[in-house]
């Protein structure tokens, strides 16, 4: 059977002046054109030739010999070439462009974004791109707790944090404890390993190991002391939902923090404030 958005082995069946159709050995009557222009010198009748399905702009199946960047079940990251009223159209290095349809989209993008997109057919048959991309993600890395990783955020969550990517195929998250809001969907992030899950999904931190992190939450919560005319308004008995909304730290990196600038001689803290010295 053909099947559009694979690679398959196919077998020359009929040669025209424009091109030659190529089926399933034993099936002449499943058959798809190879243009012309994409047939090896010297391809004879019965030849087998390696080829991807697609359809082309007249929505009919066709072969070429060329790679895409993607096909069915995978995920790549691909550019925007144009941005219309139906949808986006992206580049994965064929004569047809793939179309990003807007529902398909969980950012709006524009003409020169990068984005990483599976392939899925549509009702009607066509190949889209989605960027919906949880359901193509791989849970079988080789990662290990504590090794550092480089993903792409591809869906945020004010319930559950960051989903990310990692190496733009296996499936992990950034737990909203962790999860800094600066970050947007498509960003590319470089995290730790903090936990390989029972399913095979990793949970990430971006920041350091605790001891590692203080300094720089430690310096953190200076600078945010400062912007407060050098007296902030709580301590660090405020509530977690407080002090995440002030300065981005949970509550125990922020006591960390405080706790290092308060044995540098840097603060003095009162009931209700923290000031600098």
């Amino acid at each position: 059977m053909l099947e559009i958005g694979k690679k398959q082995t196919l077998e020359i069946v009929k040669q025209t002046d424009f091109g030659v159709y190529l089926a399933e050995p034993g099936e002449p009557e499943q058959r798809v054109l190879l243009p012309k222009k994409e047939v090896p010198e010297g391809a004879l009748t019965g030849d087998s030739m390696e080829v991807f399905l697609y359809r082309d702009s007249r929505d009919r199946p066709i072969a070429t010999t060329r790679e895409p960047a993607l096909a069915l079940g995978g995920l790549a990251v691909l550019k925007v070439l144009e941005v219309t009223k139906i949808g986006a159209f992206l580049d994965w290095g064929l004569e047809k462009d793939l179309f990003l349809p807007f529902k398909q989209q969980t950012r709006p993008v524009r003409a020169g974004d990068s984005c990483l997109v599976g392939l899925y057919l549509d009702k009607s048959g066509r190949l889209c791109a989605t960027m919906n991309v949880y359901p193509y993600l791989q849970t079988d890395s080789p990662y290990r707790k504590d090794d550092l990783v480089t993903g792409v955020i591809y869906e945020t969550s004010r319930e559950f944090g960051l989903f990310v990517a990692v190496d733009y195929k296996y499936s992990a998250l950034i737990p909203r404890k962790e999860a800094e809001d600066r970050y947007q969907i498509g960003d590319v992030v470089e995290a730790r390993v903090t936990a390989v899950k029972a399913d095979g999904k990793l949970n990430l931190s971006t920041r350091k190991k605790a001891y590692l992190q203080m300094d720089a939450d430690a310096e953190h919560i200076l600078q945010i002391i400062g912007e407060y005319d050098g007296v902030l308004p709580f301590s660090d008995k405020a509530s977690p939902e407080i002090i995440e909304r002030e300065t981005g730290l949970s509550k125990n990196a922020f006591k960390r923090g405080v706790g290092r600038l308060l044995k540098e001689g840097r603060i003095e803290i009162t009931e209700r404030s923290i000031r600098t010295i």
